[in-house]
């Protein structure tokens, strides 16, 4: 893991989480608790309607994976956002009003909720996931009992006095007994009844349920009907929602109707949020956002499942702090990126250590230079959550973003293309180094300028594939054309347009690969956009991109050096 530790990590990552994103004024705040209120016929219908269009991704979250626990004022003010940005931070603060610590980049309570998930789709499943039955809602909820009474397949059984006393035989049944719940109070007994045999156990207040023999006539009698004190039928009588035998004693309080009744409702509400007197806390802490740093992801088609996302980061050398030792100026950064779906799970994580070196000589000049680092990382077409922070190692300085990642979906049938990326170096590289290393795309070094500031003295560097190119049916090969467009405002810059064609590009394949540099000598300074036009000859189908730039007199640039991960 070079030179990162996990402490280090940990201690780094303790500051990615920032306040929420001021939203305007009618824009309801996703990290604010819920305030319960009446709601209207027409707030209910639109929430109704949101429910039936959210994406698929927080629809799942909110039905399946969240469904037992979350307050039905959290679920109304989920179903009144707007915006996907306020549902992932509704839903990252949800998590974290639930931690017992909201430091750490690991969340106990979300990791805990899952692998109840997985462990009761596991053990409970029964023609449905187990996740839906009573058994694995229950632990889901409150997680496992104390102790467990198992009688999987049913047998004998010896009633105890206050359930009337004498033998029955019973279907599958288990009693779960929890010490103690939060919320609800000590000894806590449910029972679960499998008369189908299915496997299918469902929580029952009614003891008699699990009685096999409770409709067969002179069978699996109780103490009294054994004496002739009372009979069978005196059991369906009964109104406190039970069919059990008459007792001879009292009845005692765990067996009282209202009592089960009250039971019964309480362990099916979600269980209240623990650490409330922490919610303050995790809303309103501030990052320290000691160092600024620019960042911006791609996206390039691999398979029709798979998207490389390189993820660029760049930053100023001023900002590091170096340390002097036998001539030689050092700093160095540590990088940690993490990228997790909307629900919480990780899907990729990646950690460097970045170092600097410069001689004396060279010292003061290196400040005005910039450094720069990339991650290709290969995801599915969906949206996640980026996040990233850096530390200088010498002066402790923190800084982090938080963002949405919204990986696309290349369609087969029409003309797609990558991003459009602005770059000061591209470079084919060796044989053994195509598609390993930093800013390595395919065969060709394409290392991105950022801030796309370019002098009249550089060369603009353009990086774009085009995909799905349509193959001519005799001749097996596809026909482009590419328009290259400067424009300054809406304008086209007279002598800045250029024309180019797959043949001239070598390339008849389905899949295109644009690399060329333009001359900006003739370009006077000030901002401008670079669009590129993709025609498909074939199926006459266009697909553009564009990019915006700034060209600045020599002088004014801030030259970029790449960073490698260090020794």
């Amino acid at each position: 893991m070079s030179r990162v530790t996990r402490t280090v990590i940990a201690s780094v990552f303790t500051f990615a989480i920032c306040l929420p994103p001021a939203f305007p004024q009618e824009a309801q705040d996703p990290s604010a608790p819920p305030v319960p209120k009446k709601m209207d016929k027409d707030t209910k219908r639109k929430m109704k309607r949101t429910l039936k269009e959210l994406d698929n991704a927080y629809k799942q979250w909110l039905t399946e994976d969240v469904t037992y626990i979350i307050t039905p004022d959290e679920r109304n003010a989920f179903l009144q956002l707007a915006t996907n940005e306020e549902r992932e931070q509704f839903i990252e603060q949800f998590w974290l009003r639930r931690s017992s610590n909201p430091d750490l980049p690991d969340n106990d309570f979300k990791e805990e909720h899952y692998r109840r998930i997985a462990y009761a789709n596991e053990h409970f499943a029964s023609g449905i996931p187990g996740w839906k039955t009573d058994r694995g809602r229950m632990y889901i909820m409150w997680g496992p009992a104390d102790e467990v009474e198992s009688h999987p397949t049913g047998g004998t059984y010896d009633r105890p006095m206050e359930e009337g006393g004498g033998s029955t035989s019973t279907y599958p049944w288990e009693t779960w007994r929890w010490r103690y719940l939060e919320g609800i109070g000590e000894n806590i007994i449910l029972e679960f009844v499998d008369p189908s045999g299915s496997g299918e156990y469902h929580m029952t207040m009614d003891p008699s349920e699990k009685d096999a023999l409770l409709h067969v006539p002179g069978a699996g009698l109780s103490l009294m009907e054994s004496m002739g004190m009372s009979t069978k039928a005196d059991r369906f009588t009964r109104s406190d929602g039970t069919n059990l035998p008459k007792t001879m004693g009292g009845t005692p309080a765990s067996m009282d109707e209202f009592n089960r009744l009250e039971l019964y409702a309480k362990v099916q509400k979600p269980p209240e949020v623990k650490f409330k007197d922490l919610e303050a806390v995790v809303t309103s802490r501030i990052v320290r956002d000691q160092m600024h740093f620019n960042w911006r992801t791609d996206y390039l088609k691999v398979t029709n499942d798979t998207v490389l996302v390189p993820i660029t980061v760049q930053i100023p050398n001023r900002q590091l702090s170096f340390q002097a030792k036998e001539g030689i100026h050092s700093a160095v950064v540590n990088i940690f990126g993490r990228i997790t779906t909307l629900t919480g799970r990780v899907v990729q994580t990646f950690e460097d250590s970045v170092s600097r070196d410069f001689p004396d000589s060279l010292y003061q000049q290196s400040l005005k230079l910039q450094s720069i680092y990339q991650k290709a990382v290969p995801l599915r077409p969906g949206l996640y959550r980026l996040d990233l922070v850096i530390k200088d190692v010498q002066s402790g300085n923190i800084g982090a973003v938080n963002n949405r990642l919204a990986v696309p979906r290349y369609q087969d049938d029409k003309l797609e293309a990558s991003s459009l990326i602005l770059a000061d170096q591209i470079e084919h590289v060796p044989a053994k180094q195509i598609g390993t290393g930093q800013f390595v795309l395919g065969s060709s070094k394409v290392r991105p300028r950022l801030e796309a500031d370019f002098t009249t003295a550089d060369r603009l560097g353009i990086y774009m594939q085009v995909y799905n190119l349509k193959p001519d049916d005799s001749t097996h090969k596809s026909s482009a054309n590419f328009q290259f467009t400067v424009k300054k405002g809406s304008e086209p810059v007279p002598g800045m347009q250029f024309k180019e064609t797959s043949e001239d590009l070598k390339q008849t394949g389905e899949q295109v690969t644009i690399e060329r540099f333009l001359p900006l000598a003739t370009l006077p300074p000030g901002k401008y956009t670079l669009e590129v036009n993709a025609t498909d000859a074939h199926s006459n189908q266009t697909i553009s991109r564009t990019a915006d730039f700034t060209v600045k007199a020599p002088q004014e640039i801030k030259t970029t050096a790449s960073s490698a991960p260090g020794r």
